[in-house]
């Protein structure tokens, strides 16, 4: 990565002091030197997972008890969309305790939290907040992934594919959709033409973890695409199967 400083050191009380900097310009009777101070002290020793947790947790104690009206202010904070496809875990890594924040407290409130993580994604990423909402509603949240699928918003479109993974790395296994993936399936192919690079690793990614969870559904799907002459197509499906003999 040719960084010369731990990501781990990164999530502490420098983070916390970025994060209330920013949220006491809208939400000014934050208790920022406590929060600071709070992070400071329960991240020593941690590892950069917890400590994102840590963090998550501590907005939860010093926002508004009412997810409601703390999600707003979080929101309100993302700034602008990044436009490229890098740099969400380095100009943007500051937001990844509001992605756990969704993760973790805001199950009971569907379509706030839906609408937040597809903010969260345009700048960091929301492949892993999205997945507690798949599980619990997922109806309704394929429903919402389709038209991030079609939306042009590439952020969105990736994580379509990236938050519905069988098998995404860091996170616990999805196995929602494993003996029937037919409706992940009609999510992928949307995206199987996809010219973004962002979102063919992610279409590619999402299919070799099919052939590890689910063989005999997806090889139907990957022999049909080797059929089509779209080049995006054929990208994807080179890298899904670059390691199959």
């Amino acid at each position: 990565m040719g960084t010369n400083y731990s990501i781990t050191e990164q999530f502490g009380a420098n983070l916390a002091e970025l994060l209330a900097e920013k949220i006491c310009k809208v939400y000014p009777e934050f208790d920022a030197d406590h929060f600071i101070q709070d992070t400071d002290s329960k991240t020593v020793g941690q590892s950069y997972t917890q400590r994102v947790a840590t963090l998550a947790e501590l907005l939860r104690k010093y926002l508004p008890t009412d997810y409601k009206k703390a999600l707003p202010v979080l929101v309100e904070i993302l700034g602008e969309e990044n436009p490229h496809e890098t740099g969400m875990f380095t100009h943007y890594y500051w937001i990844l305790p509001i992605g756990k924040f969704v993760q973790e407290y805001g199950i009971e409130h569907f379509e706030l939290s839906m609408n937040a993580i597809a903010e969260i994604t345009k700048r960091n990423t929301g492949e892993y907040a999205v997945r507690p909402y798949i599980r619990e509603y997922p109806e309704a949240s394929l429903k919402i992934i389709e038209q991030w699928a079609k939306s042009p918003n590439f952020h969105l479109r990736r994580l379509a594919s990236e938050g519905l993974r069988p098998k995404l790395p860091w996170a616990s296994k999805l196995d929602t959709f494993i003996e029937n993936p037919a409706p992940v399936f009609r999510i992928l192919e949307l995206l199987k033409e996809d010219e973004v690079l962002f979102v063919k690793k992610s279409v590619a990614n999402h299919l070799t973890d099919w052939l590890k969870v689910n063989r005999e559904a997806v090889v139907p799907l990957i022999e049909r695409w080797k059929a089509s002459e779209n080049l995006h197509t054929q990208w994807i499906i080179k890298r899904a199967t670059r390691k199959i003999q």
